[in-house]
């Protein structure tokens, strides 16, 4: 099952029907089998998921990492917070910053990051909503309680303040509003509900 992805924050479901993965698939909690740095306990980590320079790589706990999805810690640092989700096929990768040197990359916590997203941003802070199939460019900065929304591409550069929507191509601020004063709570209470409700299968009892 996948997320939709909405336009407006307040209609996203808190209570989500169960995610369901194979058991088998799936890299949980501290593990010698782990191709990454399982720090904090509760993650989640897919072994179809590329993890370059998995040294590099930290999860601070309770953190899902999907199908497909690539992170790159073989240029500089990446690391991700709590409660955060990297959807199936997003690609996470450090911005360029001069010819022998890239910035480390943080993904706060409570973040979502959706489908097919290419994320190069210096810093993605907190409570940050990002839609499926997004570009985000190379040193963006991401402020907390933000959202960008699906297929937005922000330019190099961009900053998205706290509390505000940006979508298009190229991204600038969407014409439907500022977020809620309550988007951090909106934002906990979805990634804590998505964590709850992705479950492994359970194994089919014998007759």
């Amino acid at each position: 099952m996948q997320l939709v992805v909405v336009v407006e924050l307040s209609e996203i479901e808190m209570e989500l029907p169960d995610i369901v993965f194979k058991k088998a698939d799936y890299v949980e909690t501290l593990s010698f089998t782990a191709t990454v740095l399982l720090q904090a306990s509760g993650n989640k980590v897919c072994r179809q998921t590329v993890l370059c320079g998995s040294q590099n790589i930290i999860l601070q706990g309770k953190t899902i990492v999907q199908t497909d999805a690539i992170i790159r810690g073989d240029l500089a640092n990446v690391r991700v917070g709590r409660y955060s989700i990297i959807s199936n096929r997003a690609f996470n990768t450090n911005c360029f910053f001069s010819s022998v040197a890239f910035f480390p990359i943080h993904i706060g916590e409570h973040t979502f990051v959706g489908e097919g997203s290419v994320v190069s941003a210096a810093v993605v802070g907190s409570y940050v909503y990002i839609g499926k199939n997004c570009v985000i460019g190379r040193r963006c900065v991401l402020k907390d309680c933000c959202m960008v929304m699906d297929n937005t591409v922000l330019p190099p550069e961009a900053v998205v303040p706290s509390f505000t929507k940006w979508s298009g191509s190229p991204g600038r601020l969407d014409a439907s509003g500022d977020l809620p004063e309550c988007t951090q709570d909106m934002m906990a209470n979805f990634t804590h509900s998505y964590y709850d409700h992705f479950i492994p299968e359970k194994p089919i009892q014998a007759d």
